[in-house]
């Protein structure tokens, strides 16, 4: 799963103007990157509770579904099947999760589906449990049929950063009256949430084969796990889809999406590989999935394990609750991945993609055992991005991936660090972090780079071909790298999988110019309270002119030295020369040594090292190198030069802004040339760049359009929101964004009805953007329309698709609340300086009272939100209005 988006993913407008009174927790103020990719969970205090895999005490062998839906109740109404037997023990009960049902009939049936008579049983509204009415023994089988009504909106339910809801089947729009929204069904089994409309036992070490039958309105299209068998019109304008997965998964990965889908074929070798978009974004459908053929070759190859399943189609849903999910042969993505052919100019979501479809064999195939094992399910497909990346487009490129996932983690860990491996989680969706993902890509990385490619593919292939269709734990991975490779692997899997935090080396080098010898001195000052010393195979480059000779060592002490022969000072000593190492480094050179990193040493992260580098040692060599770098052949070689350019422009003033604006005008990347706008917006403000600003609100990218706005912004406001309201029908949310922020710091009236359509048009990332700015507009409007940007918070905060957006929607509203408090105080300030009785004091008296009017009305509608709902963040955040 990415929530990530996970990868994506990825920043997003924060809160822009703070309340007087309650502002969102800081630890609930989130990125798109945090939402969509991936990956971080709000941060608890460790508990010592031990969470086991799930026992198993029946085992399920296969569910059947027919399934029909209630639209204006948002109800399931559901038969359910189930074929079972003791997992070893005898058994005489059996235990169903099944969350929030109204239940009508037990049964057991035959083997042929003939019934035998009822069961007795007891349900607690989440746990059904059945009296099987003998002892059955684990050569028995039996199957049982229950009737039930799955009521999804009227259970109490809850979220997590990494997952915002827990409802498990979503009904979308199911009247049809927003008319900006399709009408939809889907649902979101992970973690245990697919026992919210089927009942099952909802583990990850359970098993089963499937058969969902679907009946919806002929206009709608189905997708579910393994393979469509048959379609059959009904007479009452209804048809039914019968779905059947042969292969067994667990519970979590089954899956159905219903709606007014175009649906676009495709095929790898004979399967079919399917894309459900909704129909405007029929025409780019290929465009955004279109490689998925190529990484079903690609992936299936380099594992030396095809591709296990029976199809593999991938559908965009509405309002969707995480980045994407791996449901088995059929992948949710949440609409931010469907784009124009122009938005994808910019961006596009290629690597979680490539993500889900790697967890078709780490996840899917084999599945972790339990949710402390979730590593190898997300560490995998983690790296199963860099794969795709190193192969689709090259080493840098993917090596600039595996950086962004560092970065991802080094931040996490200034707030938590823990076990990869950990089973004393408070909540579930704490082990969804940045260390399951991120830091585990990085892990498993580095155990390539050890073992070597090629036993660590022939690692891979083993350990699926053992486990396929089955769950494992960490151990069952090391074992098969040790088969593999003949070497034991504890000392690696115990510091990296079963201990917290990560290395901090410090390094330095000297040159012996009598014994001809290169002394690198490498130190661990990590907290040794929290963190192992680690053992750290590492790679030492040295390089005198143009021969480098390589050399491979073993950190394993807090303070080491280590001597290579040399017959000359050389020109780089190059420690980690691979680049592989998850940690953090203090590396001691000079900017002459730096410099020749930059120009000589292959990789893309020796070289963005250097320019980070060079730039604090004040040297001449500085403007040289930067200046070098900012026609680097790697654009985010380009973009971190550009950063730099600030620090040089006071010595080299011309020099840098022509070539911002030569790179503004001319870099092949987007991301490069919006970069550049940025830089040219901080160091220069005149008529020159205003005409470059206004140029660039042409360009093809909207990333460039976008910071063209924003820069022009800062030498005429008047001028760009000019510029902004010809851009408002421009079809791109990132546009949108930056357009709100315009308005909000110089619009007004006018400029609402924009913030009105926007909140209800575009998808939950951009839209957290929007309202973030809305207070700041409003703070400029008439009652009227502070009245109607009240509503449109209250049913953003009263209808929330996302718990992230229900909390940034309150907040705001809060701080429509502050937009009359404030005023009640000017007010009140003016008054007392007025003449009693005058008639300026009697306006004044008629403007407060109108005044608390308004705010009463604000106040009242907080108050009943603060007093109605259930959402304990909410209840927090809107402490002040009870």
């Amino acid at each position: 799963m990415n929530k990530h988006l996970l990868y994506i993913i990825i920043a997003l407008v924060v809160l822009a103007c703070s309340s007087t009174k309650k502002t969102l927790p800081e630890n609930l103020a989130i990125s798109e990157a945090e939402i969509k990719k991936e990956i971080l969970t709000p941060i608890d205090i460790y508990s010592p509770t031990y969470n086991p895999s799930q026992e198993r005490l029946n085992d399920l062998l296969h569910t059947k579904l027919d399934v029909k839906f209630d639209y204006a109740n948002a109800q399931l109404h559901g038969k359910a099947t189930l074929t079972l037997k003791p997992y070893f023990y005898p058994s005489s009960s059996l235990k169903l999760d099944a969350k929030g049902f109204s239940i009508s009939k037990v049964e057991f049936l035959t083997n042929d589906d003939k019934f035998i008579g009822q069961a007795k049983y007891s349900y607690d509204g989440n746990i059904l449990d059945i009296d099987l009415g003998k002892t059955y023994f684990r050569t028995d089988t039996f199957k049982v049929f229950i009737d039930y009504v799955a009521k999804p909106n009227e259970r109490q339910t809850k979220g997590s950063k990494a997952i915002a809801s827990d409802k498990g089947l979503y009904f979308i729009n199911p009247l049809g009256g927003d008319s900006t929204k399709p009408i939809q069904i889907w649902t979101q089994g992970e973690t245990q949430s697919n026992s919210a409309w089927f009942p099952t036992i909802d583990s990850p070490n359970e098993r089963m084969t499937q058969e969902i039958f679907i009946t919806v309105d002929n206009k709608f299209q189905t997708l579910s796990n393994g393979t469509l068998q048959f379609s059959i019109e009904n007479d009452d304008s209804t048809r039914t889809d019968y779905w059947k997965q042969e292969l067994p998964h667990a519970p979590y990965l089954t899956m159905m999406a219903i709606a007014d889908y175009a649906v676009i074929k495709d095929k790898w070798r004979n399967i079919e590989v399917n894309y459900y978009v909704e129909k405007k974004y029929q025409p780019y459908a290929k465009e955004i999935f279109g490689n998925t053929p190529q990484m079903l070759e690609f992936f299936s190859n380099k594992l030396g394990v095809e591709y296990p399943w029976e199809k593999y189609h991938q559908v965009t849903v509405r309002d969707y609750v995480s980045g994407a999910m791996e449901n088995t042969t059929a992948v949710v993505f949440g609409e931010y991945i469907q784009r124009t052919h122009r938005e994808m100019i910019d961006e596009n979501d290629e690597n979680i993609i490539a993500h889900e479809l790697f967890h078709h064999w780490f996840g899917d195939l084999v599945t972790c055992e339990s949710w402390a094992n979730i590593p190898l399910n997300e560490s995998f497909a983690t790296y199963g991005e860099y794969l795709w990346e190193e192969n689709k487009y090259g080493r840098e490129q993917a090596d600039f991936h595996n950086q962004e996932g560092l970065n991802n983690y080094l931040a996490e860990s200034r707030q938590k660090q823990v076990n990869m491996i950990r089973f004393d989680y408070n909540v579930i969706e704490e082990v969804f972090d940045s260390h399951s993902y991120a830091k585990g890509g990085r892990i498993l990385h580095m155990l390539r780079k050890h073992v070597g490619d090629q036993a660590f593919f022939e690692s891979l292939k083993l350990y699926l071909e053992s486990n396929k269709y089955n769950t494992v734990e960490i151990h069952q991975l090391r074992l098969a790298f040790e088969k593999v490779t003949g070497r034991d692997l504890n000392w690696f899997f115990n510091q990296w999988f079963f201990a917290s935090g990560h290395p901090i080396l410090t390094i330095s080098n000297a040159y012996d110019s009598i014994n001809k010898k290169v002394t690198v001195s490498i130190s661990q000052d990590q907290d040794m309270e929290s963190t192992p010393i680690y053992e750290i195979p590492l790679q030492v480059d040295i390089y005198l002119g143009n021969n480098k000779t390589s050399h491979n060592i073993k950190v394993s002490k807090l303070n080491e030295l280590f001597s290579f022969n040399a017959d000359q000072k050389p020109d780089l000593v190059n420690v980690d020369a691979e680049k592989m190492l998850l940690g953090l480094k203090n590396e001691t050179k000079t900017a002459t040594e730096w410099a020749f990193q930059y120009r000589n040493a292959p990789l893309y992260l020796d070289r963005y090292e250097a320019i980070e580098n060079i730039i604090k040692t004040n040297d001449s060599l500085s403007f040289e190198i930067i200046n070098e770098a900012l026609n680097d052949k790697f654009w985010n070689i380009r973009i971190l030069a550009l950063k730099q350019t600030r620090k040089l422009q006071k010595e080299h003033p011309v020099a840098i802004k022509s070539k911002l604006i030569s790179i503004i005008k001319n870099d092949p990347s987007s991301k490069v040339r919006a970069a550049a706008i940025k830089q040219l917006a901080v160091i220069e403000q005149d008529k020159i760049s205003t005409e470059i600003y206004k140029a660039a609100l042409k360009d093809s990218s909207y990333s460039v359009m976008a910071d063209a706005l924003n820069a022009l912004s800062t030498i005429s406001g008047k001028e760009a929101l000019e510029e902004a309201k010809t851009l408002e029908k421009e079809e791109s949310s990132k546009l949108k964004v930056s357009i709100a922020g315009i308005y909000s710091a110089y619009g007004g009236n006018n400029e609402n009805a924009f913030f009105v359509n926007a909140i209800k048009t575009l998808n939950g990332f951009n839209r957290y953007g929007v309202i973030s700015l809305y207070p700041q507009l409003l703070s400029k409007c008439n009652d009227e329309n502070i009245n109607l940007g009240a509503t449109v918070l209250t049913d953003q905060v009263k209808n929330p698709s996302i718990w992230w957006l229900q909390l940034i929607s309150a907040q705001a509203l809060t701080q429509v609340y502050d937009i009359y408090l404030k005023r009640e105080l000017d007010l009140k300030e003016f008054s007392n300086k007025t003449l009693a009785g005058s008639a300026e004091a009697i306006e004044l008296e008629k403007k407060i009272n109108d005044n608390n009017a308004q705010k009463n009305k604000i106040f009242a509608l907080l108050r009943e939100i603060r007093n109605t709902e259930k959402n304990e963040q909410l209840i927090q955040l809107l402490e002040d209005f009870k």
